[in-house]
């Protein structure tokens, strides 16, 4: 059966359920993107919504839409295709003024409505293939409009999120009820950030919003987006001359792993001590794709890009040619390191913090100095500028 077809079947029962129970969920002070109560932001990251048109994505029970239409005065379009999800907002809110609840398939609903001035999607896009919802978004908002999303990251059993835009099956879990499966895009930030750029949004912030009890693995992601302005007329471009310009700048990573035995660490066949590293790839190769790749092909170690955390760039010059070092914090692998074949770096081993072998290689002295500056470790300056932290 394909995914959104047992989607739309496993929300169809969950709506009939919750209908045989009478349960219906109270209209929240707040509007929250979490399932866990006074966490993350409210209704402000949508921006001033007052007599705008909202629309809101698989609006279920329709409290979300509610609390939008009589908090902040939107006039608020709940979309959903389940006709029991639908049942249970039309029953309780369809009086209330601002909202009206329609029952659709979203990308077939935007297709001939008027443009929306904004979106949103409380826990529910990853339910429908991005390569269909998102071209209907970017259709179906005005230029400028905010898209903000909610999206699962890690489940409850710790399972990360994709690198690869394909579903996976997640439970829908209802108290006294079997378990419903579904098949969700969970994807990691960095791919969400440019499907979303290939279909005409810009991707402002992502964060990640760990379940509030230290023992549970579930974390949500809060993705705020943009949808561009039409595209005009593309114009030309071309070189100040026919020759290749010299080289002048090389852009490299450098990742920190740290296990309960310490930092790892390799030999250079030259004799440095290093972090796993290595230059970016020119092919559009984000940072996060340049750690996770360097960090297979010289320990063969393997990580997600949803699990590189970056601290910031150094910058230094060398012989004439500046350069650019992304340093960045790996959260969690798989695998043992293990020197590989053709690699000029090799002997991984885990030092402790404090004792720390001389002879590191400059650029991962300075990643080091730079995520934790009391380490006691000498090495030429270079000019650190760290990352916006996740809010």
């Amino acid at each position: 059966m394909p995914a959104e077809d047992t989607n739309s079947r496993a929300w169809q029962i969950y709506g009939q359920r919750q209908l045989a129970r009478g349960y219906t969920p109270s209209v929240p002070e707040q509007l929250g993107w979490t399932p866990w109560e006074g966490m993350g932001p409210g209704a402000e990251v949508l921006g001033d919504v007052t007599g705008r048109r909202v629309l809101d994505i698989s609006s279920g029970a329709g409290h979300h839409a509610v609390h939008l239409a009589q908090a902040h005065g939107a006039r608020v379009t709940g979309i959903e295709l389940s006709p029991t999800q639908h049942e249970r907002a039309v029953s309780t809110h369809a009086d209330v003024d601002g909202v009206e609840f329609v029952q659709a398939d979203v990308a077939e609903y935007l297709g001939e409505a008027e443009p929306f001035d904004a979106a949103y999607a409380i826990g529910t896009l990853a339910f429908i293939d991005p390569h269909r919802s998102l071209p209907a978004l970017r259709d179906g908002l005005r230029p400028g409009a905010p898209l903000i999303l909610s999206l699962l990251h890690t489940n409850l059993h710790g399972h990360g999120p994709s690198t690869a835009v394909a579903p996976r099956e997640e439970m829908i879990l209802l108290r006294d009820d079997p378990p419903l499966p579904t098949q969700m895009w969970v994807l990691a930030p960095q791919l969400w950030e440019d499907l979303l750029t290939e279909y005409g949004f810009r991707v402002e912030a992502v964060d990640l919003f760990p379940h509030p009890s230290e023992n549970a693995p579930v974390i949500q992601q809060l993705i705020r987006a943009r949808r561009l302005p039409d595209r005009l007329a593309r114009v030309s471009s071309r070189p100040r001359s026919t020759r290749a310009p010299a080289a002048h700048a090389a852009i490299g990573v450098g990742a920190i792993l740290l296990s309960e035995q310490g930092i790892l660490l390799g030999r250079h066949r030259l004799g440095t001590l290093e972090l796993p590293d290595g230059s970016v790839e020119a092919e559009g190769e984000s940072f996060e794709e340049a750690v996770v790749r360097e960090l297979s092909e010289e320990t063969g170690l393997v990580a997600q890009t949803g699990d590189v955390e970056l601290l910031g760039t150094l910058v230094d010059h060398v012989e004439g040619v500046l350069r650019v070092t992304v340093g960045a914090l790996v959260h969690a692998w798989q695998g043992q390191p293990i020197t590989q074949p053709d690699e000029s770096v090799g002997d991984w081993a885990w030092y402790p913090l404090d004792q720390l072998p001389d002879g590191l290689f400059v650029c991962s002295a300075q990643i080091l100095t730079s995520w934790r500056p009391d380490l006691p470790i000498d090495h030429p300056p270079a000019h650190f500028t760290a990352f916006a932290p996740a809010k």
